[in-house]
């Protein structure tokens, strides 16, 4: 389940109350009158089931309550709770199949906004990956793989793509192209400072490499094995299983891609640096289509095919026009 914490005006609170109570899957609903102060207004907690989030959460946006208060939603680990159980069997659908859209929105954004850590992170991957190249020693590949942060902004890309935000597009794709850009530069510099003092060679890089040589010489598994890890990503994302990530991470050739793209060109290798260029933009558009579809299947499935409720003033079957004024039960403090 999700918990909520609402800071509510005092004015609207018996409003966002009527709708908590005439929610499907909500549970454990308590209100604190003034305890809000900044900004100033009621507190009112209450549980709900995963599956029934997306729908709570834009009722609430609907009142205006992100606007006038605010909405903070956390991750609930446990809950032991006869009551919550039986929100989470009224609740329609499978908490795992559920999407809550705006969890996904907020994830991805910070996930996919270029800085510092950013790039520090994609950089340091990036020449990890150029030593695997040059030794050919794929634990190498593999833990620069797992240390790449690049799946966050491919998230980024398919939920703007998804709920067409051009906003979040742009972000992301900033994030990419400036991230790989400057990681690549940087590891060219890097490349050519092993070679100075003799860390790095010409001979290793050009040698058969057999542990290593599939990074710059991309066919169609390259782009099946990152359409399936760009799957298995967003269901990871979506599902709030972000166990899966590292394996995404260390299925699809990124950042070794890029890594071999920045050590060929700075030996001047240019048949090297365009395979793996090549294998490069196949996983990144191998990841987008597959978490793009994957997402749109995700909302035709929960549209389609999940029971819903009737759409109604607050997103639920339980009609409109609770009034705007007044406290909530009991006057200072509500709970059920």
């Amino acid at each position: 389940m999700l918990h909520l914490r609402l800071i509510v005006p005092a004015h609207r609170t018996s409003e966002v109350i009527a709708f908590i109570e005439h929610s499907v899957g909500t549970a454990h609903l308590a209100v604190l009158a003034g305890a809000g102060r900044n900004p100033a207004g009621d507190l009112v907690l209450c549980d709900v089931a995963r599956e029934a989030a997306d729908d709570v959460l834009r009722g609430l946006r609907e009142l205006g309550i992100d606007e006038s208060g605010a909405i903070t939603v956390e991750n609930i680990d446990l809950t032991l709770s006869r009551r919550a159980d039986k929100a989470e069997a009224e609740a329609p659908g499978e908490s795992s199949d559920a999407v809550v859209w705006e969890e996904l929105v907020e994830a991805t954004h910070e996930e996919s906004t270029l800085s510092v850590t950013f790039l520090a992170f994609l950089t340091v991957a990036t020449m990890l990956a150029a030593c695997g190249v040059v030794l050919d020693n794929a634990i190498l590949i593999v833990g620069a793989m797992a240390v790449g942060p690049e799946f966050g902004p491919l998230a980024g890309l398919c939920t703007a793509l998804v709920r067409r935000a051009p906003g979040l597009a742009l972000r992301s794709l900033t994030a990419l192209l400036v991230g790989f850009a400057a990681a690549m530069a940087l590891t060219v510099l890097f490349s050519l400072a092993m070679d100075a003092v003799d860390l790095f060679h010409r001979a290793d890089v050009e040698a058969e490499r057999p542990n290593t040589n599939f990074i710059y010489r991309p066919d169609w598994f390259s782009f099946v094995v990152a359409f399936l890890a760009g799957i298995a990503g967003t269901l990871s994302l979506t599902s709030a299983k972000s166990g899966a990530l590292v394996g995404v991470a260390i299925s699809v050739t990124t950042v070794p891609a890029a890594a071999n793209a920045a050590v060929a060109l700075g030996y001047g290798d240019v048949v090297q640096a365009r395979g793996s260029t090549e294998q490069l933009l196949l996983n990144l558009g191998g990841i987008v289509v597959a978490g793009t579809l994957t997402l749109l299947t995700q909302r035709w499935y929960w549209s389609r095919h999940v029971r819903t409720r009737p759409a109604g003033r607050f997103g639920g079957g339980h009609g409109g026009g609770h009034g705007r004024g007044g406290r909530g039960p009991g006057g200072s403090s509500a709970a059920t």
